[in-house]
């Protein structure tokens, strides 16, 4: 397992936090780009159980590197990698910061994200996700449509891009979310959970670009996985059909 580093600090500073699955080919550009983010201090990255380098990878860009001992979804990795931020500004003595949730496979892109956070700086949000362009190639429109209509229904938000993993946070919106739902759910709870108990939650648009899922049969069971996670997030919620059957 690579070493573990102990970056700086500051009050004014902000974390990220990058969950990654058998990112090799993509994290170390990732955790480049996010490092330059005006006030990003440290980037977190939590290797959910991978198979291949992506430790070595994130290690070696830079990164703080927590590893899981399985691969647990993107919701334990979230709580892991928040986990460690939180460990790492207790050792630094310092005042909990806002969070910045990226996917790994951002690339150099990841860069621009830092507009996520300044809403939060400003006192204006709690939570602001992140609304990108067409990704070309990309098409979730059922598991969009059900994250949408859940999400109206249980809060009222209209949320253009309801499954968006780009997202900032204060400490204490995070941890009024808590237990995440689980999975790919993840989102979607965030987002109920959090304008339920009187958060602010803002979409900022964000020129991101990431790996899109496709449309081969691998796709297909992706977007099953991911269906039935959002349905079960919402029925735990008490909205969404009775069945997650589209």
């Amino acid at each position: 397992m690579p070493r573990v580093t102990s970056p700086t600090l500051t009050d004014a500073g902000a974390s990220v936090v990058i969950p990654a699955y058998n990112e090799a080919e993509r994290i170390e550009a990732t955790v480049r780009a996010a490092a330059q983010i005006d006030s990003v201090d440290v980037v977190v990255v939590v290797d959910d159980g991978s198979g291949d380098e992506t430790s070595t990878k994130a290690q070696t860009a830079g990164a703080h590197v927590v590893r899981a001992g399985r691969n647990a979804g993107k919701a334990a990795a979230l709580r892991l990698g928040a986990d460690a931020v939180a460990r790492l500004e207790r050792r630094a003595g310092v005042t909990p910061r806002p969070m910045l949730f990226l996917d790994a496979d951002l690339r150099e892109t990841a860069s621009v994200a830092g507009v996520l956070l300044a809403p939060l700086r400003d006192g204006e949000a709690d939570m602001t996700i992140a609304t990108l362009p067409a990704q070309p190639g990309g098409g979730r429109g059922l598991v969009v449509g059900l994250a949408r209509e859940g999400i109206e229904e249980a809060t009222g938000f209209s949320a253009r891009q309801p499954l968006s993993g780009q997202r900032a946070l204060t400490r204490a919106a995070f941890d009024a979310a808590l237990p995440l739902a689980d999975g790919f759910g993840v989102e979607v709870g965030l987002t109920i959970d959090l304008l339920r108990a009187g958060f602010r939650v803002l979409e900022v648009p964000v020129p991101l670009h990431h790996r899109v899922t496709g449309k081969d049969w691998r796709a297909q069971v992706h977007r099953g996985r991911q269906f039935y996670a959002v349905w079960r997030a919402l029925r735990e919620r008490g909205v969404g059909p009775a069945f997650p059957l589209p």
